[in-house]
């Protein structure tokens, strides 16, 4: 069955200030316990969004009459209005002196249409995930994604159904690498930190709090485009294809 996300009260915590209910490991204590449950990241971890984005972005720039390619995504990569958010559109139209409230609105509506239409999972995801729910370990979702967007995608990509628990931004009010999104998917797992393998693609949002908060890390490589955005914490594992994942998970079984 799919995740039903709900809205989940957030109290704001440092490293040593747990919900209670949610048992987790010294960064100290020996890692070697089995793993009981895995985190995965969403974006550029299970599916290419990045991609997706790129190709609804080259849509809409034929939408309102622009041959130059690679002219919208741009807009998206500022630290402006966030990377998904509508208005780079309305930006773009700005600076191109397109006018027009009703192509806007068209604008933003083929955005969302073909960026969605573009998403699959990457090679190996499907596969892996049914071995790893054959093997009995629950898994969960972590995203700054909204809980609307996040069941959409992973409808489209076909992963929806191998997801017990799902923690999205309009849940927990915070982004990572704020450590309580990882905190409350914890508590929903009921698993420890160290019981835990989290798979994601961004250094700084995925592994560093992941090992902060003692939960076992795997850098998915594959789906890493921004050089900018990296940091000098090391993953325990890497992955250059989710196709590997099941190797690392063999070695850390009882």
């Amino acid at each position: 069955m799919g995740v039903h996300p709900q809205m989940v009260p957030v109290k704001k915590t440092g490293t040593q200030n747990y919900p209670q209910g949610t048992r987790y490991s010294d960064n100290n204590r020996d890692h070697r316990k089995p793993v009981r449950a895995l985190l995965f990241d969403m974006d550029n971890t299970l599916f290419d969004l990045v991609g997706a984005q790129m190709a609804a972005c080259t849509a809409v720039t034929r939408l309102l009459g622009v041959t130059e390619e690679n002219s919208l995504f741009p807009y998206f990569l500022r630290p402006v209005h966030g990377f998904e958010a509508h208005e780079n559109i309305l930006d773009f139209m700005h600076d191109r002196g397109i006018p027009g409230s009703d192509l806007y609105d068209g604008a933003r509506r083929m955005y969302e249409r073909e960026k969605l239409h573009a998403i699959t999972p990457y090679p190996g995801v499907v596969g892996t995930l049914a071995l790893i729910r054959d093997l009995g370990l629950p898994m969960g979702i972590v995203t700054d994604a909204h809980s609307r967007d996040a069941v959409r995608r992973l409808e489209k990509a076909g992963l929806l159904y191998f997801f017990s628990c799902m923690v999205t931004y309009d849940m927990v009010r915070v982004k990572k690498p704020a450590h309580e999104p990882f905190i409350i998917a914890l508590d929903m797992l009921k698993s420890a930190a160290d019981e835990v393998l989290l798979v994601g693609d961004s250094p700084r949002r995925d592994i560093e709090p992941g090992k902060t908060l003692g939960i076992r890390t795997v850098y998915a490589r594959y789906g890493d485009r921004f050089s900018d955005d990296r940091s000098t914490v090391e993953s325990d594992f890497t992955l250059d294809t989710m196709a590997e994942l099941p190797e690392i998970l063999a070695g850390l079984s009882e």
